[in-house]
């Protein structure tokens, strides 16, 4: 019997469990379960943040848009700097200061588009100028000391009073442009001009190396009426003249109609030459036409008009 108890209390003694743990082991357990705690607590707080972030980044850019093509040189509110727009009024770029009704489908900051312009009316085009239009201008400047007729009349050349007050000479192959209409009054022969006149392809005479024969006609209203023949082309006409105490008048006009043109000479004391420069155009078979007369004289003893040669290029 007292040896069964002792073998039941022992086996009591052994199945119960002890009632206290060491101290330090109780410690760590408590330290490890609080630190694992906080660390869960800490990774709750940052990803709520995280969280935070992310819905605010997406609102933040489903409210923006992307930059308008002028922003790199606009101010505040997509106004370029310096640019002063009055609300509601239209702005130089024919946009308001206001930004107008929503309209579905487009972000804040955009706008429809603007609808194609009615196309208008155009202006129809000026016809053509008709190319060589009848043209004329006279000028007037000083006579060159010599003058090569065969260098300046490309096309044609004329010289009066070489032999006489009815003599002339002409380009030996030129074009036969320069005619001689007479006019009024008396022709005179002259050798007396200041200026020379010289050439090397003329007929009847070939060529002189310098000449100063001309001719003349006095008197009010008396001179020389000439013409030269159109061709299509712009032409240059070059006539070489003076005056004798008068003044000299030169008409030239267009066969086709239209205003003259004038220029004038003079020298009331002694005598004076120049060289008259007419450019032209008119068709083939119209005529450019010259008067060079007498418009007033200084003198009752032969005030005039005289003449010397005429060219064509």
């Amino acid at each position: 019997m007292a040896d069964e108890d002792r073998t039941r209390a022992g086996s009591r003694a052994g199945d119960a469990p002890p009632k206290h743990r060491p101290r330090a082991i109780t410690a760590g357990l408590t330290r490890s379960l609080l630190r694992r705690a906080r660390q869960r607590r800490r990774w709750a707080v940052e990803g709520a943040a995280v969280l935070v972030c992310l819905v605010a980044l997406i609102s933040y850019l489903a409210t923006r848009s992307g930059p308008a093509p002028d922003d790199d040189q606009a101010g505040p509110g997509g106004v370029p700097a310096g640019a002063v727009r009055s609300p509601g009024f239209p702005a130089a770029d024919g946009r308001t200061g206001e930004a107008g009704p929503a309209t579905p489908g487009l972000r804040p900051r955009q706008r429809p588009p603007s609808p194609d312009p009615t196309p208008s009316a155009s202006t129809p085009a000026p016809p053509p100028v008709k190319p060589h239009s009848p043209a004329l201008t006279v000028s007037r400047g000083e006579m060159p000391a010599i003058v090569d007729l065969t260098a300046v009349g490309a096309r044609d050349w004329v010289h009066w009073g070489e032999r006489g007050a009815r003599s002339m000479n002409r380009k030996r192959s030129g074009s036969g442009e320069i005619i001689d209409g007479g006019g009024p009054g008396r022709r005179v022969g002259w050798d007396g001009n200041q200026e020379y006149v010289r050439w090397t392809d003329g007929t009847p005479e070939r060529s002189t190396n310098g000449s100063s024969n001309g001719v003349y006609a006095c008197g009010a209203g008396n001179g020389f009426s000439l013409a030269v023949a159109g061709s299509g082309e712009p032409r240059t006409v070059q006539l070489y003249g003076g005056i004798w105490m008068a003044r000299g008048r030169l008409e030239a006009r267009l066969s086709t109609g239209g205003p003259a043109s004038t220029a004038r000479l003079e020298d009331p004391y002694t005598s004076q030459s120049a060289q008259f420069t007419i450019r032209f155009t008119v068709p083939k078979g119209a005529r450019l036409l010259l008067s060079w007369t007498v418009e007033k004289v200084f003198t009752p003893h032969c005030g005039n008009v005289g003449l010397q040669a005429v060219t064509v290029r």
